[in-house]
């Protein structure tokens, strides 16, 4: 059996399941991808981002996938994403919260074994008295802002945090940690800024451990990297620096189904709004996804979608569960009901797609759907 009739066959089994295309994550790769992260901090280690379900691609495949290849420390933005992922992850892994922890999940968070990273003083406090009322030395991070003003203990509590640092015997800090606002910009002088004043601040809390660069700062060199890096986007993919040549693997690729095809005059309107008119008799094609599968309304008569290479622009309005596209390009009878056309893959990038509407790659992979045939491979 041909490559291309076993491409027709898997289709027709992810189509029996309901599903209107399929998004391929390609565990290879993103093992890759940590490997050549991991050997670009050594003799630092590197830990994964995996907040937000790993960026849309499943956080359990994909942390499993990354322990396999040594990975021992995640990170994700909330405490209910920890309990989660401690409950399918070895025992041997450490699971950081970013955000720290809210009013009330401080014994919660004990329980589980989870670590909080702690972004002021009432959080350190409130931590701290959790450790008192358990009986326990519990671990922690501490995150200082320096100079992204989102999140971390702000210059003004930090005098007052290491003198309670020195009368509590219930905490174990493993290490201090900030986070760059322009790594992906290499020559923005806010990095150098944020590095100064990550250097002041190991100063003042001598003898704890820094963790400091994210994906982009991997490649600003090793003054950024501490003792621990936490690349994110860059193991899915992206781009971790902006306008150079991307050295990390594609993870995704999408494809979604045709549903519909057909051919109108000139003159015809297409789409909500009647917003794009023909201007001379086209071949269009309709695809099964739209603005709540994760393709923003925003590539309205601006993005498109390849198949075997060629482009189609997107025509008309993107609707909430597909999208018209201009198939004139190719060769009459190429695409049919069920068809797949190309959303992110060889052809485009998950920057492309973002370029076209005036966001960033994060938001794109975070956005995709559930409607989709995942596939793991």
């Amino acid at each position: 059996m041909d490559s291309h009739a076993l491409h027709i066959q898997s289709w027709d089994a992810d189509a029996a399941t309901g599903a209107s295309g399929h998004l391929t994550i390609d565990l290879a790769a993103l093992q890759r991808n940590y490997r050549k992260l991991s050997a670009a901090v050594a003799p630092a280690m590197a830990a994964a981002v995996v907040k937000a379900d790993a960026y849309g691609l499943g956080a359990e495949q994909v942390s499993k996938a990354l322990h396999a290849q040594g990975c021992r420390h995640f990170f994700v933005a909330q405490l209910l994403e920890a309990i989660e992922l401690k409950l399918r992850l070895p025992n041997d892994t450490q699971i950081f919260v970013l955000n720290g922890l809210q009013p009330g999940g401080e014994v919660t968070c004990a329980d589980a074994g989870v670590i909080p990273v702690l972004n002021s003083l009432e959080q350190f406090r409130r931590w701290s008295s959790a450790g008192q009322k358990l009986g326990r030395v519990l671990p922690a991070v501490l995150q200082f802002d320096t100079g992204m003003s989102r999140l971390g203990i702000p210059l003004h509590e930090r005098s007052t945090l290491a003198a309670d640092l020195k009368g509590c015997g219930n905490l174990e800090i493993l290490f201090i940690m900030s986070h760059l606002a322009c790594a992906d910009e290499a020559d923005n002088k806010q990095n150098a800024d944020q590095l100064a004043e990550m250097r002041v601040i190991a100063a003042e809390f001598a003898g704890l451990d820094v963790c400091f660069a994210n994906s982009g700062g991997v490649f600003l060199g090793g003054d950024y990297h501490g003792v621990l890096a936490r690349p994110g986007i860059a193991l899915y993919g992206g781009a971790p620096t902006a306008g150079t040549h991307n050295p990390m693997e594609p993870v995704v690729r999408l494809e979604v189904a045709v549903i519909q095809t057909r051919t109108v005059p000139a003159g015809t309107r297409v789409g909500y709004g009647g917003t794009h008119v023909t201007s001379v008799e086209t071949r269009l094609a309709t695809i099964a996804a739209g603005y709540a599968d994760g393709l923003p309304r925003s590539l309205s008569d601006r993005g498109a979608v390849f198949y075997d290479g060629v482009r189609l622009p997107i025509v008309g309005r993107v609707s909430m569960d597909s999208i018209t596209v201009d198939i004139t390009a190719l060769p009459e009878g190429t695409l049919s009901l069920g068809s797949l056309v190309e959303v992110l893959g060889p052809h485009q990038t998950l920057e492309d797609v973002a370029e076209a509407v005036g966001t960033i790659s994060y938001e794109i992979l975070t956005s995709l759907g559930r409607r989709y045939e995942r596939r793991y491979r």
